[in-house]
């Protein structure tokens, strides 16, 4: 690959709209390819490590050929800088989707989780606007989902996105 691209992934705790915008991106934004990376899970299970590494490489693959890759998932950094294909990009950018904790519990009981992952991922949530300013670099924004319309976040989103690409390697 002659010169490095950039990476996004849109992380968040569970019920914070990542799986939801993924539409809309994908048809806001044609010029990036756009994966939902918990897909995989009924062929591999949550073998979550080999399932970033997975990802990594379709994304290294797809740069490979020129384009930018949007993950919406909840993936770490520090998980992805284990990742085997982590060095064939520019950088990785960060951004966190995050809905009030009433909104959160509610679309987590409407799928039927338990009380005890329910609370993790309310305390998952919370942690992550606690590192957003210290754990990523740049600092990871937060989009708040609690009561913005979908095709809202997917705009902010794109912006975003093209404020580390555009007049360079992204098309518009």
């Amino acid at each position: 690959m002659e010169s490095k691209l950039p990476l996004f992934i849109v992380t968040g705790a569970s019920g914070s709209g990542k799986s939801y915008v993924i539409q809309d991106l994908r048809r806001i934004m044609p010029e990036f390819d756009i994966f939902d990376p918990d897909h995989p899970v009924d062929f591999v299970g949550h073998d979550w490590e080999k399932i970033r590494n997975i990802w990594l490489r379709v994304a290294r693959n797809i740069a490979e050929s020129g384009r930018m890759t949007i993950i919406c998932g909840t993936m770490m950094p520090w998980d992805i800088e284990k990742c085997a294909d982590f060095s064939f990009f520019k950088h990785v950018y960060y951004l966190n989707l995050h809905c009030h904790d009433v909104t959160r519990e509610k679309r987590l009981r409407e799928r039927n989780w338990p009380e005890e992952e329910i609370q993790n991922h309310l305390n998952f949530a919370a942690r992550l606007l606690e590192i957003a300013g210290e754990a990523y670099n740049p600092p990871m924004p937060t989009i708040d989902t609690t009561e913005t319309d979908v095709t809202q976040v997917a705009l902010q989103i794109k912006e975003w996105v093209h404020q580390y690409t555009r007049g360079n390697e992204c098309p518009d």
